[in-house]
């Protein structure tokens, strides 16, 4: 196999748990290839740099192998290698929002009835 549609590869790499959110996900932009946007039916080859948005991160990954085949979470890590660059960035961004909520005030409790009533007819004044 030297080419495959990039919507089967982000399934059977488990990226994405069936074809058509695959599908969704390269249409809304969440998916590059080499830097570019693509459409579904893009046939990707090995050698080819992915940048795929999961969440709050990016994961830039380069094509190993490629495989029309869903199988068990190894066998899928296989088909991919994930750049240095991305593993160095994702965690850096996730001790930046670990950081963040530490320092977020939060309430102590929650509101009482009559807290909430206070609440809703101060919201009513400003509208």
């Amino acid at each position: 196999m030297q080419k495959l549609r990039i919507d089967k590869w982000l399934w059977a790499a488990r990226f994405y748990k069936t074809r058509s959110i695959a599908k969704q996900a390269i249409e809304g932009g969440k998916v590059r290839i080499d830097g570019q946007r693509v459409k579904v039916s893009k046939e990707v080859q090995t050698g080819d740099v992915v940048t795929v948005r999961q969440g709050w991160d990016d994961k830039i990954v380069e094509i190993i192998q490629l495989s029309d085949q869903r199988r068990g979470a190894p066998e899928a890590q296989s088909l991919y290698r994930e750049t240095a660059a991305s593993i160095a960035e994702r965690d850096q961004r996730a001790a930046q929002r670990k950081a963040d909520s530490a320092n977020r005030l939060w309430p102590e409790n929650r509101p009482n009835k009559k807290q909430r009533r206070q609440i809703h007819r101060f919201r009513e004044d400003v509208q």
